[in-house]
């Protein structure tokens, strides 16, 4: 199998890139991040899909593994940042862990990691979907200090249910003036929302697809 899943338009023409990168417990081939990356290319984004080193041992093998330290992840993120970098404005992006990794990449945290330095030079801007601002029940366990430093225009989609970070807690925490923060009407922590609130799971993904596409271009127009 290719390192890469590369969504394309229909006419092979794009506008930018988005260097999407899994969530903890499903690599590139999961259904929603096939989803998203299908409406990117219908708008006219190349959106290029990397499993993380302990996901590929885990397509190889077929055994389940913990996600590797952050060290080695913000690494391999480095690494396929520095493929794409040359090939047009480029953001880069995730799924939560992901999105979470994406928006270290851009920070001084990057530059503790070994061999890592941070990728502000090299990106237009980075999203998060699904920020793991917490874990389940611990939201004092905070994971997104680094975000009241960011410098770089940064998308966060979040469902209003999200238990990684709900939106009454999303909205009492103070992020730097770079990030904005959408949410997805009664959406959990992959945007689906409960059948009694009217929305359905598919309208959330494209409306979150459409919120990011808007995105990427502006900042690539930027």
């Amino acid at each position: 199998m290719s390192e890469y899943l590369i969504d394309l338009p229909e006419s092979g023409d794009y506008c930018a890139t988005f260097l999407f990168a899994h969530g903890a417990g499903a690599g590139m081939e999961h259904a929603f991040m096939a989803a998203m990356a299908g409406h990117l290319a219908a708008r006219g984004i190349r959106v290029v899909r990397f499993d993380f080193p302990y996901m590929v041992k885990r397509r190889e093998d077929g055994k389940k593994r913990p996600p590797d330290r952050q060290p080695k992840l913000l690494l391999d993120f480095q690494r396929h940042i520095a493929a794409f970098a040359g090939e047009g404005r480029l953001v880069i992006g995730g799924k939560s862990m992901g999105g979470r990794m994406a928006s270290l990449m851009a920070s001084d945290e990057a530059d503790a990691a070994p061999d890592v330095v941070n990728c502000r030079e090299q990106i237009a801007g980075v999203a998060c979907l699904g920020f793991p601002l917490h874990p389940p029940g611990k939201p004092e366990n905070f994971r997104g200090d680094h975000l009241q430093q960011a410098c770089v225009p940064t998308l966060i989609l979040q469902g209003e249910r999200d238990t990684f970070g709900t939106r009454p807690e999303v909205e009492g925490w103070h992020f730097s003036s770079a990030v904005e923060v959408a949410f997805l009407p009664d959406g959990d922590h992959g945007f689906k929302p409960r059948k009694a609130s009217g929305y359905t799971e598919a309208g959330n993904i494209e409306a979150a697809a459409e919120r990011l596409a808007s995105f990427i271009k502006e900042c690539c127009d930027g």
